[in-house]
């Protein structure tokens, strides 16, 4: 009840991005390949930011 007005900061906001995108980069690896690929590249963007606001 207390989380309700806190803000999230930008590492989780990054890591619900990444995680968004993982689920849609395992949806699509079976219907089309290549926008799989392109969700994969995507989420490793997101995942190098994510590693280095952490250092």
């Amino acid at each position: 009840m207390f989380n309700l007005f806190k803000k999230k900061s930008n590492a989780e906001k990054l890591q619900a991005k990444y995680e968004k995108l993982m689920a849609e980069w395992h949806k699509y690896s079976t219907i089309n390949r290549s926008l799989s690929d392109e969700k994969y590249a995507e989420a490793q963007k997101v995942l190098d930011e994510i590693e280095n606001l952490n250092k």
